[in-house]
């Protein structure tokens, strides 16, 4: 299992669209972690709607954790398989534990502005 975490300064991040980047965290069968790696959010400085979930589908990802999302980011990427998990705080160590021990479960999410023209 692949899940990627909205990051920002070792904390889970409250947007989505907007964070500097993911933690990508590979999960073995067995629950352990394989890998633990950051990539750069491609659309932290010009977000374009929808090039964060296609960018994280092109990763494989199985599950995307974060603070807050719009609705259609959200659907975006239900609509590949990719489950969703908002309303996230948090370092980001306590949240992966959370995670692997079945304990994370989703919020109203943390996202503080309008989604009526950014589409995400």
């Amino acid at each position: 299992m692949r899940i990627a975490i909205a990051t920002e300064n070792e904390q889970v991040a409250q947007h989505f669209g907007r964070c500097p980047g993911f933690t990508i965290v590979d999960i073995d069968k067995d629950g352990k972690i394989i890998s633990k790696t950051f990539v750069e959010n491609p659309g932290h400085k010009a977000h374009q709607p929808g090039q964060v979930p296609m960018f994280l589908r092109k990763q494989n990802t199985d599950c995307v954790i974060a603070g807050g999302m719009g609705p259609n980011a959200i659907m975006n990427l239900q609509a590949h398989g990719i489950k969703v998990i908002t309303g996230i705080t948090g370092k980001l160590d306590d949240v992966i534990a959370q995670f692997l021990s079945g304990n994370l479960k989703s919020g109203e999410s943390l996202c503080d502005h309008s989604h009526e023209s950014c589409g995400h």
